[in-house]
């Protein structure tokens, strides 16, 4: 099953705390939807750019996408 990286970018002087934050918000989601096999995390690409992203199942991921409106995907490659 391929797994897909939804991704949030956030962009500015205090954009780890905001991508940090944001990861609290999909962490609830999960929790509400029940949404099993899912792995979150934040990464700070630079001082001025981090990201917050939710890998989730291939077959997951359109109505994920649809509520959560995420600004980019990738394939998830956890090697």
């Amino acid at each position: 099953m391929r797994r897909l990286k939804l991704i949030w970018d956030f962009r500015g002087p205090v954009s780890s705390k905001t991508a940090q934050h944001h990861e609290i918000h999909l962490k609830e989601y999960i929790q509400i939807e029940q949404i099993e096999n899912t792995l979150t995390g934040v990464e700070v690409l630079s001082d001025m750019h981090a990201i917050a992203y939710l890998v989730v199942n291939e077959d997951q991921m359109k109505p994920i996408r649809d509520a959560l409106k995420p600004h980019r995907g990738q394939l998830f490659n956890n090697e």
